[in-house]
């Protein structure tokens, strides 16, 4: 007989999920499916509220990802006003979303995926987390506490709070950056380029030689690959244009503008879960898979930018002679790179002098009845499309999130790896435990990604006291 084998919760990610593996007759994995089971109504009760109020509002779609909603609501925001934001303003911008990918990525690769890596598969659940990262690895683990320390204070330093700042406005930023900040940051940059080279020396050394298999099955297959890019082709997170690549490295889609995301983007909704499934429109539903963040990134953009972080993005493309990396598994590698990346860039930021410039916002009414808001969030592309009357008031709101983008491809990666490790005879902790690492390679943010339309999958049961079924209600 079929049966079904449940993994709930998904542990070690930010949200609450289950995956269903389901059985054959043989015993063999035939299908997989991973269901996000909490809803949230962000794009419904945001209506009616001024425009202005989004960036603070929808940044509390999540603790984890505020600053990201930030950066894409406030540039949404910015075109309701149709003004341009003075540069300055632009570049803290940048350099608060570039700490957040610092923080993030950390938080990601050395509290949520290393306890897999440093102790391995089989390891206890008891002891596989940080706490027994800590324990048999404390200096790798003291730094990467130190790490997303140093990227949460400068998100402090700038936005007042670490959590939820609302240093970001409409317009611009709320106040400019002091010299004593500056210098302050700067040695704070120093101290976690140091951790992230390190950091990433070891792991291209010494961790990636020991997972070939994982390489080879998790979430390997063809996909595209979605993400901004700068106007000449580098590596982006704050401004840029669209870019896909095909999983042959040919660019299908360049320097899209970020209002125009709609005739390349759309969404689908399946029964078993409250995450929308978007895909690439030309190829349809569900052709047009692909995937985002730090992986895409990588493979989209013809450079970073910034020294040691295009000698990484060299080494990084190594992995995968003459074509775009495929491999799921490589999102931890290409979060290291990111890292580096972020950490560089925000030491140019901030050693250019017109960066304590203190003209930081435009000021306007409400020009335009219809913006869109594009940023690179760690986790992948995000996207805020706000619709406002005469009045300044929210009438309807679209948010794609970072997460939901990847939504048919970690469908398919469980899939993938299931069958290759899962053995239903004899089911043990680490078969299981390699079908949730790999979601934890997409560091998927939940709590942002329940963004589901239309109507949800109810089923109510009436059973006596004895457990037998009297009556069930559904609704699909």
């Amino acid at each position: 007989m079929s049966r079904t084998i449940a993994i709930e919760p998904v542990t070690r990610i930010e949200g609450h999920a289950r995956i269903t593996l389901e059985l054959d007759d043989d015993g063999q994995v035939a299908d997989a499916r991973f269901h996000l089971t909490q809803f949230r109504g962000f794009e419904k009760f945001c209506e009616g509220r001024p425009y202005r109020e989004m960036p603070a509002l929808t940044a509390r779609t999540c603790g984890i990802c505020p600053v990201s909603h930030l950066m894409a609501s406030a540039k949404a925001c910015d075109e309701l006003l149709s003004v341009r934001i003075p540069e300055v303003a632009m570049e803290l911008r940048r350099l608060m979303n570039l700490a957040q990918l610092t923080q993030s990525h950390a938080l990601s690769f050395f509290h949520l995926s290393s306890p897999d890596l440093l102790l391995g598969w089989d390891c206890p659940p008891a002891e596989r987390n940080v706490f027994g990262v800590m324990f048999r690895h404390p200096q790798l683990a003291r730094e990467g506490i130190r790490l997303r320390q140093i990227g949460q204070t400068i998100i402090e330093m700038l936005g007042g709070k670490k959590v939820h700042p609302t240093w970001v406005v409409p317009g611009g930023v709320s106040e400019p950056l002091t010299e004593e900040k500056r210098d302050r940051m700067l040695e704070l940059v120093a101290e976690g380029l140091d951790i992230a080279r390190r950091t990433y020396e070891f792991y291209k050394d010494d961790v990636v030689p020991k997972f070939k298999s994982e390489a080879r099955h998790f979430g390997n297959f063809p996909t595209m690959f979605l993400s901004l890019v700068s106007r000449k082709g580098a590596l982006e997170h704050y401004d840029g244009c669209l870019r896909i690549k095909d999983s042959s490295g040919r660019i299908v889609e360049d320097m899209v503008p970020t209002s125009e995301y709609a005739a390349i983007i759309g969404e689908a909704v399946e029964p078993f879960s409250y995450m929308k499934f978007p895909y690439y429109k030309p190829r349809g539903y569900p052709n047009g898979i692909y995937r985002v963040g730090p992986l895409a990134r990588l493979n989209n953009c013809d450079t970073c930018g910034t020294p040691f972080a295009d000698v990484a993005l060299a080494e990084f493309r190594t992995l995968q002679a003459s074509k775009p990396v495929a491999s799921s598994f490589h999102y931890h590698y290409a979060r290291l790179v990111e890292i580096i990346f972020a950490l560089e860039s925000m030491e140019r930021l901030l050693n250019d002098p017109s960066i304590l410039n203190t003209f930081v916002r435009a000021r306007a009414r409400s020009n335009c009845l219809e913006g869109v808001g594009i940023a690179e969030a760690p986790r992948g592309t995000l996207i805020h499309h706000y619709k406002i009357n005469d009045d300044g008031l929210m009438t309807w709101m679209n948010l794609i999130i970072a997460t939901g983008h990847n939504n048919l491809a970690m469908n398919r990666g469980i899939k993938q790896v299931a069958q290759k490790y899962v053995q239903s005879d004899k089911l043990q902790e680490g078969m299981l435990n390699r079908v949730e690492a790999l979601i934890r390679c997409y560091d998927p943010c939940l709590s942002c990604a329940s963004h589901a339309f239309g109507h949800m999958p109810l089923q109510i049961e009436l059973r006596n006291a004895h457990g037998k079924l009297l009556d069930v209600v559904s609704r699909s």
